[in-house]
């Protein structure tokens, strides 16, 4: 009986480990996605409501406010049309969902 007890607590901790691992790796990609936008874009409000829905967490950046990032986000693009989302390093212009999906590795 002891046996028993003693690897259900050791099934325990390993499961407690994996989903711990888990969390940060989600918390690590989450950290890596930015949404370049504008407060009057109608594709800025969808893309980030279909990362919302994805479940993905994101750094909203509003260039119509700020300069600087206006002008990174160009540097990065090439445009400066909105929106551009930045997931895990990899640009994206405007709302594609496919290329989201893709970036995010939820096909």
């Amino acid at each position: 009986m002891d046996n028993l007890i003693d690897d259900d607590i050791e099934l325990k901790k390993i499961r407690d480990k994996k989903i711990k691992e888990l969390i940060n790796q989600m918390n690590k990609s989450e950290e890596n996605v930015k949404v370049y936008s504008t407060k009057t874009c109608p594709y800025c409000v969808m893309a980030k409501q279909y990362l919302s829905q994805r479940g993905v967490k994101y750094q909203d950046i509003d260039v119509g406010t700020d300069r600087k990032a206006a002008m990174e986000m160009v540097a990065k693009s090439g445009q400066m049309g909105v929106p551009v989302i930045e997931i895990n390093g990899s640009v994206i212009l405007g709302f594609d969902k496919d290329a989201i999906d893709n970036a995010i590795g939820k096909n």
